[in-house]
């Protein structure tokens, strides 16, 4: 797991594709992220990220909303 150069996914910027590293969360949210499809090395691609309203995200051809909080906890990294 590559989380040296990692960063919150809430700092990406819209049609970036990532890939998820870690959750900074206790075991709840990390939990309910893993049933939403969001896991250690799930691609995500940045839908919408323009600092105010919902922050959306593609994974696996589904869209779906994430509170910043929420966003700010998920640690991804840059994929090709």
């Amino acid at each position: 797991m590559e989380t040296k150069n990692a960063i919150p996914l809430s700092k990406v910027g819209e049609g970036f594709l990532v890939s998820v590293v870690g959750v900074d969360a206790g075991r709840g949210l990390r939990n309910r992220l893993i049933s939403m499809g969001l896991f250690t090395g799930t691609q995500i691609r940045i839908v919408r990220n323009d600092g105010s309203g919902p922050f959306v995200i593609s994974v696996k051809n589904s869209r779906m909303a994430l509170g910043r909080g929420v966003a700010d906890k998920i640690m991804v990294t840059l994929s090709g």
